[in-house]
């Protein structure tokens, strides 16, 4: 039996290689699947084309050599080796997605780590710092739990959830990881994408507070559907899982249109396994979405250039950026704490698997606030039974259920209003269609006098405020004023420092943009609000 808190990560890692096993074998012998030969062929096309394009460090050396011996050894495998190949593979999946979990670290983490961040936005030296530590200024200071978190707290105790955040940054996994923590919330088990893994200065964490790996470069189906009963297997086990359901980081900066439906159908799975095996403890399931708004990206001039590229999907999975420079952190993080910026962890209402609303209690409700029973979805004549094409859709359900809070959950900020602002007054005077030709054509020749700007970001907000009315935004503290003049100053804060040119300065009485790609990501996350009558500056089926 799988154990709940407290699990064995082998434990589970052998109920995921036997499950995914029994079913590409189950496949084969009823003729319904592929053959257990193209299954591996299939597998090692993929991994072949992936390999190509691949940095050449040691653990695609290591995939390399197992994918040789693989495609040495097919041709002339019996059926009962073929088996054995496939298990293998699986096998080998497995070994690369497995998280570990470890008490020791987990106190580390959130005891020693928010101090020494807190030490590193105030300037301390390292030698210093635990000298000074009681004088710092708290991480918590600049981290704002908001929303449902009581709601949250109650889920935990009366079933699985799944924290489904928006994803901005590298970042969001430690701040989300902290902000469970801040919640009184036991640990969450990561999807984390495999950069955080070969950071240096991420990976000891990542290996060490339950995080797997998830390698979004891998497009073979064996892994991607190993990688979904691994967080299946989880979930059934009573563990919390967080993962980001829009996949990537942001590029554009925009609140994600879309999400990946594999790892969010997990939840579905686990609840619907639980009922078929008759578990009455912690059968629920629960989802969760949650905001992260930044006033600052730490990443943004990277994600912003390799949007704009556009130069093929393989540049959407960036690997060498702003993240992985332990300066750049620093910077951003005295950026912070020197202006006051706060970081707006906003949850948000639950639902369950289905799409459904659920209350504190968790009770799931349907769109006339009447309680359902969720299981009648899964029945066919009074029983539970596994329909996957049904499935899927009640997922795509509840990644448009997904979506919508997000954007409703979504916290404008000075820093994003000026941005709005002032490239659409651009936009105005420039008069130019062409995205790219436009940023091409602002420098630091291009400037616009202040007070239309001010006029321009009054406007905005008026409009901003009447949405927030409407219950289809949040807004910060920084846009409760009326005063144009003041979100201007506040946002020229904001947009002024840590990036290595300053995005937007002030010159006597107007406003000079310095990085136009810049000023695009920071307006982008108020896109799709019909703001001002403004058109989209990019269609909206573009790579994010």
């Amino acid at each position: 039996m799988l154990r709940a808190r407290g699990w064995d990560q082998v434990q589970i890692g052998d109920e995921v290689i036997a499950r995914k096993v029994q079913r590409v074998l189950g496949g084969d012998r009823e003729g319904g699947g592929r053959s257990l030969g193209a299954v591996i062929n299939d597998s090692l096309y993929h991994e072949r084309l992936r390999l190509l394009r691949a940095p050449d460090d040691e653990r695609s050396r290591a995939d390399s050599a197992f994918h040789a011996r693989l495609r040495r050894e097919l041709p002339r495998a019996s059926p009962e080796r073929q088996r054995q190949l496939v298990r293998e593979l699986v096998e080998h999946y497995v070994r690369e997605i497995t998280g570990h979990f470890d008490p020791r670290v987990y106190r580390f983490a959130t005891t020693v780590l928010p101090y020494g961040l807190s030490g590193l936005m105030q300037g301390f030296s390292p030698a210093g710092l635990f000298h000074e530590i009681r004088g710092a200024s708290r991480l918590d200071d600049h981290l704002l739990l908001e929303g449902e978190v009581k709601g949250l707290q109650r889920l935990v105790e009366r079933g699985t959830v799944i924290l489904a955040p928006t994803h901005s940054s590298n970042l969001d996994s430690l701040l989300i990881g902290y902000a469970i923590f801040r919640m009184g919330l036991p640990p969450f088990v990561y999807g984390a994408g495999l950069n955080l893994f070969t950071n240096p200065l991420t990976s000891f964490f990542m290996h060490n507070l339950g995080a797997y790996s998830v390698d979004r470069s891998k497009t073979d189906p064996l892994y991607r559907e190993t990688l979904k009963e691994y967080a299946t297997v989880t979930m059934e086990a009573g563990q919390h899982n967080l993962f980001f359901p829009g996949g990537t980081r942001s590029r554009s900066g925009e609140i994600e249109s879309r999400v990946k439906l594999g790892l969010l159908g997990a939840g579905l799975a686990a609840y619907r396994n639980n009922l078929l095996r008759g578990k009455e403890s912690r059968e629920r399931v629960f989802v969760v979405p949650c905001t992260i708004s930044y006033p600052l990206v730490l990443e943004g001039a990277s994600l912003a250039r390799d949007f704009l590229q556009e130069t093929g999907k393989s540049q959407y999975i960036v690997v060498d950026d702003e993240f992985s420079r332990a300066h750049r952190w620093v910077d951003f993080l005295r950026g912070l704490a020197e202006l006051d910026l706060r970081v707006h962890v906003r949850i948000g209402r639950a639902l369950d698997p289905f799409g459904d609303d659920v209350d504190a209690e968790g009770a799931s409700h349907d769109p006339r606030g009447r309680p359902l029973d969720p299981r009648r979805y899964l029945l066919r004549d009074g029983r539970v039974i596994e329909d996957p094409a049904r499935d899927a859709e009640y997922t795509r359900a509840l990644g448009r259920r997904v979506i919508e809070t997000w954007r409703r959950d979504n916290v404008a900020l000075p820093t994003s209003v000026l941005a709005f602002a002032l490239l659409e007054v651009l936009r105005r005077d420039l008069a130019q269609p062409d995205l790219f030709r436009m940023l091409r054509s602002i420098n630091a020749d291009t400037g616009v006098a202040a007070e239309r700007v001010e006029a321009e970001v009054e406007k905005l907000v008026a409009e901003l405020k009447a949405l927030e009315r409407a219950g289809a935004i949040q807004l910060s503290e920084g846009l409760q004023t009326t005063d144009g003049r003041d979100v201007v100053a506040r946002g020229l804060r904001g947009l002024g420092i840590y990036h290595t040119t300053p995005i937007v300065e002030r010159r006597g009485e107007q406003l000079v943009v310095l990085d136009a790609d810049l000023l695009f990501f920071y307006r982008n996350r108020l896109e799709g609000y019909g703001l001002r009558g403004a058109p989209r500056l990019y269609p909206a089926g573009a790579p994010r």
